[in-house]
């Protein structure tokens, strides 16, 4: 994952979509031994305190802003996206008033069949940023759904991504069993574990052939807001749209990922429901919430817009992922931690430029650090791109490939400086991990 940058902005400009609003994550501090130099831009905190255990904060727009529907509670850890590339959409036809589920009784049969399947999981690590912006060890929670009877979860990559240590709650149960990452592919935002321990597990039922239409009435059931780790939220709802194509930006961790062919759904998605299953009427799962709009300062209010990565995405994207390791294009890796220039933090150290990504932590032996890039300088452009924002920076990272030579320009105090580099390749997680 590349954590140089908060990602989010749409493969073209869509109006607010340059900037990622509010400040980065919550601030975090570890005893542990950072692997990269860092420069304390913003004091640490954590949800209690010094050494406390922290969630990621994430904060983004979307046309208005996206929520990758991750870790919840305080400092909700859902992921970010700064806009969603509109595509013409066929409405179907429209569901009626009524829900088709018909009495209570029907909602009932379908949890029964669905609720032992779905599971609570807590990806545990140390964060992925330093000095001042790391901390304690960091809490994700997430959902996933049992895919086999001998412990095969789905979830997605941003709820375990840089996680060292995984765990899964059944349903019902209070006792927590340790997971290992199988394989991953964070482009599509899709990650498969292993359970060990726990006996007599109910799998879901995928759905067939049959695609979603607009209209049909769906569940999501999830660990919404982190409220329970045994007992899932269930919201009700239909079928919005077909065929979203969005950008969602994970902050430090979980890195971008452009999604496309996404369900649009009106039940109600919330931080904790990622990886969780999306159901139709007869209890089958028809896709994985993955990511809720939220609203922003400024825009129009955003009300029952979820995004769900569809059924058959995922039965093409399983056998890559039971071979292991980490699936999908390699993407380019700069090796910064940065980000946005505000008028605090400008203010504080005298920072020349109003706009850019303030670097503050480098990977030793990465791009950035090997081309000379320090902690304190402000990146304005990267290989003819203006950089306005964090945002903006790992956007323009992930435009090229691995092995590219860029220019960037940067301000080291009042000077405006010029440095070539060769791109890397991001690191790709431990297969087995946790």
């Amino acid at each position: 994952m590349e954590p140089d940058a908060g990602e989010g902005l749409p493969e073209e400009p869509l109006g607010p979509a340059g900037s990622r609003l509010g400040e980065p994550g919550p601030s975090r501090a570890t005893e542990q031994e950072s692997p990269f130099e860092a420069w304390p831009i913003a004091p640490a905190t954590s949800a209690a305190g010094a050494g406390a255990d922290g969630r990621r904060g994430w904060i983004g727009v979307v046309l208005v802003a996206l929520l990758v529907a991750a870790g919840a509670a305080a400092g909700a850890g859902a992921a970010v996206a700064a806009g969603i590339r509109a595509r013409d959409t066929e409405i179907v036809k429209f569901s009626p008033n009524t829900s088709v589920f018909g009495p209570v009784k029907g909602v009932k049969a379908v949890l029964a069949r669905v609720l032992p399947s779905v599971v609570t999981i807590q990806a545990l690590g140390p964060g992925c940023a330093a000095g001042a912006l790391s901390g304690a060890t960091q809490l994700e929670e997430g959902t996933g759904m049992i895919l086999t009877r001998g412990g095969e979860i789905l979830t997605n990559n941003h709820v375990i991504a840089e996680a060292s240590q995984i765990k899964v709650t059944l349903y019902g149960e209070k006792e927590t069993y340790p997971a290992t990452l199988v394989g991953t592919d964070p482009g599509d935002d899709v990650a498969l574990l292993q359970v060990h321990g726990p006996a007599r597990l109910q799998a879901v039922s995928l759905g067939g052939s049959a695609r979603p239409r607009v209209g049909d009435v769906v569940l999501a059931i999830g660990n919404a807001l982190a409220l329970s780790q045994s007992k899932p939220s269930v919201t009700e709802g239909i079928i919005s749209a077909e065929g979203r194509s969005i950008k969602a930006a994970g902050g430090l961790c979980a890195g971008t990922e452009s999604l496309r062919g996404l369900l649009q759904t009106q039940a109600a998605i919330n931080s904790g429901n990622s990886g969780g299953p999306l159901v139709d009427t007869a209890g089958e799962v028809i896709g994985m919430s993955t990511a809720a709009a939220a609203t922003t300062p400024g825009n129009a209010p955003t009300q029952n817009i979820g995004f769900a990565i569809p059924v058959g995405s995922i039965r093409r994207l399983l056998p890559g992922l039971r071979q292991g390791g980490t699936a999908g294009r390699p993407k380019a890796f700069l090796g910064v931690e940065v980000v946005s220039v505000t008028p605090a933090n400008r203010s504080s150290y005298g920072l020349y430029p109003a706009h850019g990504a303030l670097v503050v932590g480098l990977f030793p032996g990465a791009p950035a650090a090997l081309a000379g890039i320090k902690v304190g300088d402000v990146i304005v452009d990267f290989g003819g791109h203006p950089i306005p924002t964090d945002v903006a920076l790992t956007v323009a990272t992930r435009s090229v490939h691995p092995g590219a030579r860029v220019s960037i320009q940067l301000y080291r105090g009042p000077l405006l400086r010029t440095v070539l580099l060769v791109l890397g390749t991001k690191p790709a997680p431990e297969p087995g991990a946790g």
